[in-house]
Formats: C-alpha cells, structure tokens, sequence
C-alpha cells in the first residue's frame, strides 16, 4: 500500500496544544449571554451548542414562557442567544434560558434608549392605580400618571381608575427615563417624548414632502396672519393670503380649529424646517373668467375695501377687486381718495382697463353721471315701510268722545218702567225732550260717573288689566 493510498497521516496534538486549549477554556458563568447553535427541536427541551465541551439544554418550563410565535420561529441551525441559568447541575448538563436571555437583552436595550435619549414607540397593555403599563419587548414598562400627555390632575380615584382604563390599547410614544435592572424598574415619560418626538416627525416628514405636493391634515390653531395646520407630526402655515381668493380679515373667515383640509404645498425651507402651505391654490382662479366676464365700458357694482394715497380698492366679486386711480375718483382736484369715497360705501362704476395676466381692472367712478349713479342708487333703496297706526289707549277705548251737535240724536230713556198709583198721563206728556234740549256736558259727566262706578267694583285694576277685561 502507497503512502498516497493509506491518506494523510493522523493529527496528533502535543502536551503544549492540550494545555493552551485548556488554559484558553472559559467556564460558562450563571447570568452570563451566549449565543449558540440550536441543535434539535422536540417539544420537551431544545439543544443549543454554544461552544463548550457540553450541549446547553432549554427546559420545557423555559419553552412554556415563551409566545407560540416565537416558538415557531426557532429551527435547527438558527444562532440564538442563550442565558445560562446552571453552568452544570445534578446531571452535568448546562442549563440554558431562551425567555431569559431575551429579558437581559432587553434590559440592555433599555438602558441604551436611556444613554441615547432615544423614543420608543409601543402600546398600553394594561394599568394600575398609579399609572400606564407598556411593554418593552420582555419588560413591563411603566408609565405613571404624571407623566402621561394631557393627564387632567385633581382627579378622584374612581375618576382617576376610569380615564386610566381608557388609554389601554391605544399607541404611544415615551422616553425611557429610569432603569434599574436590580431593582426591575423600567420607568418612561410621555411627556419627556413629547418635543423629540415632534421633532423627530418633522425632520421625517421633510424629507417626503416636495413642493406642488397635496397633502391633508387637521387645523391646529389660528393667528392673524394665518391658520397653522398639523401635517402629522409637524405644522405648515397657510398664510392669510392663500386662505381665499377673497380678501378677508381673519382666517377664522374660512377655517376654524379642528377643521381637515387638503392644502398645497407652497413653499419647503428645509434649513429652518418652514412648510408654506396654501388653500386656494386648490380652488379655481377666479381671475382666469376674468376676460370672458369683463369688458372695457361695462357698468359694475363695487364696494369700497380698502383706500390708499393713490387710489381706492372696489370688490366686484369673490376674489376679484379693481382699482379707482385717485384720477378717476372726481373731476374736482382732491388731495386723497378719502375726500370723495370711504370703506363699505357702494358704487355704480365703469370698468376702463382689463388685464387678467397681472390680475389688475381699472374702474372709474366721475365716468358714471351723476343722474345715472343717483337713478342706480335709487333703485338699489328699500321699498318705504308704512308705519302702523296709533291704537287708543284702554281709558281711551272705554270713554266715546262728546258727540258735536249735529250728530246729536235723542236719547234714549234705558231706564225700566215701574208701576205708579197715579193715574196714567197722557201719551205726549211720555215724550222725550228734544235732542236740542240735552246738555252734552252733561252727557259727558254721565260717562266719566259710570267709568268710576266701573273702577270701585273691580278694585284698582291698571288700564292694561281693564282693556283685557272690559267692565260690560
């Protein structure tokens, strides 16, 4: 047999390699993290070989605390990190602990987000008393009360247990602001995340917006000079100009707080972080009907909005104003516009210059005669309401005035007949005296007798309670 045959010789190790293998050797330590190969996977136990003379063992009790997905997730070959529980126990095996070393793990993690000031991003699991419950991968994480954004204080306890229970389930951004892996304290902040993360949202939201873009978002608050609107992590402003076409005074004119609204994109400063955003660029120009609608000699109706030194603006439509040079104000000399027009006041007038490319009309108001702008403004005048008459008084409506004496007719004697002894008298000595012959004093005295007679029996009524109930 050939050397070739017979293979290459047997490796044969000295005194000198056994001893470095044994002095380079380092015994596995309890709590230490290593990571090993998963050998085998059966429903008891799972082998891992993490580079030692013996095989760690995983227990079925360690594989039951572990979520069915993260189960199902391990195969054979897979590099997972281990944490030795028993460097050798009765048997002599290594006692290792998947659930463990992902709780070390993550303690560790934790307290790196607290080094680097870093947000995390989970969701209320659960709560106490005393605060919020979130998870940090294998860790609860606790947030207390004070620390949770928008937190009303002066609470009772129940009210306090209520508004805490509705917070589970929702998402939420804290900062890791305690750890102590002794003492298994994970504390965290929503409150400290607030401004990071704001900031964090901007810088993101930066980078994906481009200028011409429409995005949505909600109103936020109100200034004078413009309406701010919440992009999602970050706020844009609609200056007041690029609120509407229109002129208007204050945004509250067009949107108020809470409103959603789809807005263009008008400017991006990414140095300064500045988002100019804009409303009516979504909504037509007005000015692009401007030719089509407005002809140089056409009479148009304007309102006064705004005076200047050398002329006055005049609102013709939504978005659309014209100019009155201080020349085309009157043929008298005037020294400002404020000698012949003010603010609000309405005008019959002649449109002399058309140019919707530069979004400028020319109007003249001494180019309107004086006879046609008074004939317009009398038919622009309400109709004359009439007034209504004057009602009489209750005193009034009870006494009849005097009668004059011709229309004084005779008076009738109401008086009933009562039965004499005398004898009966002659019918005309029955008849009653001639109208001529009564008094109308007198017939006024009667009236005035009977309107107090009338007021002693129903006690001292006021007129508006008599003329409800007149005394019949």
């Amino acid at each position: 047999m050939t050397q070739e045959e017979a293979g290459p010789p047997p490796t044969t190790q000295t005194m000198a390699d056994l001893l470095s293998e044994e002095y380079t050797y380092q015994r596995p330590q309890r709590g230490e993290i290593r990571t090993g190969t998963v050998m085998s996977v059966s429903p008891n136990e799972i082998v891992v070989d993490v580079g030692v003379k013996r095989e760690g063992l995983v227990s079925s009790r360690d594989l039951e605390r572990l979520s069915d997905e993260d189960l199902a997730a391990i195969s054979v070959g897979d590099q997972v990190p281990v944490y030795v529980v028993k460097p050798e126990d009765q048997d002599g095996n290594l006692i290792v602990s998947l659930y463990l070393a992902e709780v070390e793990l993550d303690w560790q993690k934790a307290a790196e987000y607290l080094e680097n000031k870093e947000i995390f991003e989970g969701e209320v699991s659960g709560y106490n008393k005393g605060g919020l419950i979130v998870p940090f991968g294998k860790i609860r994480g606790f947030v207390p009360a004070s620390q949770v954004a928008g937190f009303p204080r002066r609470l009772s306890h129940n009210e306090k247990i209520a508004r805490l229970a509705q917070q589970v389930g929702r998402e939420i951004i804290v900062r890791v602001i305690e750890v102590d892996r002794r003492r298994k304290r994970l504390i965290m902040s929503e409150q400290a995340a607030q401004s990071e993360w704001r900031e964090h949202q901007r810088r993101k939201l930066m980078d994906s917006l481009v200028e011409g873009q429409v995005v949505h978002g909600v109103v936020s608050s109100l200034a004078n000079f413009g309406a701010f609107v919440d992009l999602g992590g970050t706020d844009g402003l609609i200056h007041i100009s690029e609120l509407s076409w229109q002129r208007i005074k204050h945004p509250r004119e067009v949107v108020q707080v809470g409103d959603e609204v789809d807005v263009y994109v008008l400017k991006l400063d990414r140095e300064q972080g500045r988002i100019g955003l804009s409303l009516r660029r979504l909504q037509p120009d007005p000015w692009t009907l401007v030719d089509t609608k407005y002809a140089i000699g056409q009479r148009v109706e304007g309102t006064i909005t705004n005076i200047v030194d050398f002329g006055a603006f005049a609102h013709l439509e939504d978005g659309i104003e014209g100019l009155i040079h201080l020349s085309e104000l009157s043929d008298a000399e005037i020294s400002h516009p404020s000698d012949v027009v003010a603010r609000g006041d309405r005008y019959l007038l002649e449109v002399i210059k058309v140019e919707p490319e530069r979004q400028r009309i020319g109007l003249s108001l001494k180019r309107v005669p004086p006879d046609e702008q008074m004939a317009w403004r009398a038919a622009q005048a309400p109709p004359p309401v009439a007034e209504p008459a004057p009602q009489p008084s209750a005193v009034e409506a009870m006494v009849e005035p005097a009668p004059t004496p011709e229309e004084t007719s005779p008076v009738e004697d109401v008086t009933p007949e009562v039965a004499s002894p005398e004898p009966e008298q002659p019918e005309a000595d029955q008849t009653p005296p001639p109208a001529s012959e009564t008094d109308p004093d007198d017939l006024l005295a009667e009236a005035s007798s009977t309107l107090e007679e009338a007021t002693a029996e129903t006690g001292d009524l006021q007129p508006e309670t008599i003329a409800e109930e007149p005394v019949a």
